[in-house]
This record gives C-alpha cells, sequence and structure tokens, in this order.
C-alpha cells in the first residue's frame, strides 16, 4: 500500500489501483481529494471537512463514495444522493477495495467550556494504517502505521507520547501539523522518537512511503 502525505491531516492510501483520501480539509491542498475512489471524513471540524474539496472530488468522479459521521453527512448528502454514508463507531464496510473498521465517538476535549462533538477514527485493512481523527482513539487491534494527531490545540506533547506507548504500532508518522514550525520540529522528532517506543517517521507534504 502506498502513502502519501498531503498537507495537515489528509493522507492518501493507493492500492491495485485505487485511491482512498482521509480527512481533505481546508489546510490541505486545494486538490487533495482530486482522484479519489472513496473518501473518508473523521469529524466536522473545517481542517478535516471542506465541502468545496468533497464536492470537486465527488463531481470529477462519478463513482466515488464519502463514508462520514452523520454531522458532516448531513451536510453534503442531499447533494450526492446515495453516494454520502454514515458510519460510527464499531461499522465495518469495504470502500475502494480496502477494508475499513471505525472507532472512536468523540473529539478530544479542547476546554471543558466547548462541547465535545463527534469524531471517529478509521482502521485500514485490518491494522495496516490508523487514522485517529482529532482524538487519541486506541483501537482493540494491532496497527502498524499510525497516524498520530502531534500537534493540536487540544493536546500536549506528554499526551502524543503516551498514545504512542499505548497503541505500540510498528511505526507512526506525523498529522495534524500544519501548526506546527519548522523550528518546533527537531524537538518533537526527539522527544516523540526517544520516548514513544515505537519508530516515529515524518512525510513532507506530497511525499510518499510504502506500508
Amino acid at each position: 500500500m502506498k502513502l502519501t502525505k498531503k498537507s495537515h491531516s489528509c493522507v492518501r492510501l493507493e492500492k491495485d489501483g485505487r485511491t482512498l483520501v482521509l480527512d481533505p480539509g481546508g489546510l490541505s491542498e486545494q486538490d487533495a481529494a482530486l482522484g479519489a475512489d472513496a473518501i473518508l471524513v473523521t469529524h466536522e471540524h473545517p481542517d478535516h471537512f471542506d465541502e468545496g474539496r468533497l464536492r470537486a472530488a465527488l463531481e470529477a468522479n462519478p463513482a466515488a463514495d464519502i463514508w462520514t459521521l452523520a454531522s458532516v453527512a448531513e451536510q453534503i448528502s442531499a447533494a450526492f444522493p446515495g453516494r454520502v454514508h454514515t458510519v460510527g463507531h464499531g461499522d465495518t464496510f469495504t470502500a475502494a477495495g480496502f477494508d475499513i473498521q471505525v472507532h472512536g465517538e468523540l473529539h478530544a476535549v479542547i476546554h471543558p467550556d466547548i462541547p465535545r462533538i463527534t469524531n471517529v477514527g478509521y482502521l485500514v485493512d485490518g491494522g495496516k494504517v490508523f487514522h485517529p481523527g482529532d482524538a487519541l482513539t486506541v483501537p482493540d487491534h494491532p496497527v502498524e502505521t499510525l497516524m498520530l494527531p502531534v500537534q493540536a490545540p487540544w493536546s500536549k506533547i506528554s499526551e502524543v507520547i503516551d498514545y504512542v506507548r499505548e497503541v505500540k504500532p510498528q511505526r507512526a508518522y506525523d498529522i495534524h501539523d500544519a501548526l506546527l514550525t519548522d523550528l518546533a520540529r527537531p524537538i518533537y522528532d526527539r522527544q516523540i522518537g526517544t520516548l514513544g517506543g515505537s519508530e516515529h517517521l515524518r512525510l513532507t507534504p506530497g511525499e510518499s512511503a510504502e506500508v
């Protein structure tokens, strides 16, 4: 499987000539979702869900579908009848030839005064890749490649390190990093790499790896 990092939390997975795109939000490239055979969205925040990017992808490929939670589906399903599928924790489905399990229910706490919204993570092909969205969800299944939300308004680095320790992936690739400056990246790389207990890796936007 080929994994390509796009800006922020967007990831493209390619297998057997088909493409799965996760979280092509407003901080990702304008064309981040184009060419997708299937799109997964973890939650409604604009850095993960951008209606314009989704519309462009579905209009470009009439066979493409979206899988997401209800709060996102209700915003775009009317425009694409039968092509937007609502999922929740515990669901399983196949999208563009990828086997998907849904894990998690709530977004991480940003502040006690801010109501929590729903958020789901997607486990791809039996644990090959796990994208948790904006939560530190631990799936009840071994994970080979963890897409790691490395920096966010709702987290601190000790939580990120403990999350890697709890999931115990073979490797962790940074996502949710659009707000992380280049000056800070070596600090995160060193501390997560030293303390997390798993191989910690980072791809620049557009860079790919085999997983």
